[in-house]
């Protein structure tokens, strides 16, 4: 599992890690050999997560490609991290969230793999023997109530070589999806969406920081976020604003 990559178009990461593009011509298309799993919610939660389960080979460790929160919020101890790149799609801010960091009142939103272009992460090792049981963990935090991902083992490519890895993906035609929202649609949300584990808003801002940290150039994620931290400096600001981040009208003059 751990060989060496001898595909051109999926060489090893260099030792600096490139932008992560969002071209979505660009790198091989998602692999088809990885859907044919059950779709979220067709056959219950147990059924989808034992038929991800049972994709893995019991006789090698699990890995878990982290592009968003499991960078900075993962629900297991690795043995093993490493730089990767996963071809075939990227990370995108479009999927609604009811649960984490939304209601159904007012739903928030949360990064999804969207198929196009390529996303570089981490890949998470998990030890074999603890992977059943951590796995689950997982599950439950990422798929509430049947979940909206679509679980995949994916390739994905390190310099010490290519490893599958359990990947939440995300299809256009699912309803959670939203494609490009405007700026006004995500101010709104950023200012206002709040879940089970906090508000959109940290949530970005805490993967921004993470990328920062770990060297990772994503300038699509940039760009939200040079909004994102706009919205938390004037919500940290004097109550000068209503709740939709309008400016509340100034006091009247004394004369």
């Amino acid at each position: 599992m751990d060989k060496p990559a001898d595909d051109p178009k999926r060489a090893p990461l260099p030792a600096t890690c490139p932008d992560a593009r969002h071209d979505q011509a660009a790198g091989p298309p998602p692999d088809p050999a990885s859907t044919d799993l059950p779709a979220p919610g067709a056959a219950g939660d147990d059924a989808l997560f034992q038929a991800t389960l049972d994709r893995l080979d019991a006789r090698q460790d699990c890995w878990i490609f982290a592009y968003a929160s499991l960078l900075w919020r993962p629900e297991f101890e690795a043995s093993e991290v490493r730089r990767a790149r996963l071809w075939g799609w990227h990370r995108a801010l479009e999927m609604r969230s009811r649960i984490n960091r939304g209601t159904h009142a007012q739903p928030g939103l949360v990064f999804a793999l969207v198929a196009g272009g390529s996303c570089v992460g981490q890949v998470l090792r998990l030890p074999r023997e603890r992977a059943p049981a951590e796995l689950r963990r997982l599950w439950l935090r990422e798929m509430p109530g049947g979940g909206v991902y679509t679980p995949r083992w994916l390739r994905c490519d390190c310099a010490e070589g290519p490893v599958q890895a359990l990947a939440f993906t995300l299809a256009r035609s699912h309803p959670s999806y939203t494609g490009v929202l405007g700026e006004a649609q995500l101010e709104r949300i950023l200012r206002q969406a709040r879940g089970r584990y906090g508000s959109t808003l940290d949530y970005l801002l805490q993967t921004a920081d993470r990328l920062d940290a770990l060297g990772i150039r994503d300038r699509k994620l940039a760009q939200v976020a040079r909004l994102g931290r706009r919205i938390a400096a004037e919500l940290a600001a004097p109550d000068d604003r209503d709740a939709s981040g309008t400016p509340l009208p100034a006091p009247p003059q004394r004369g």
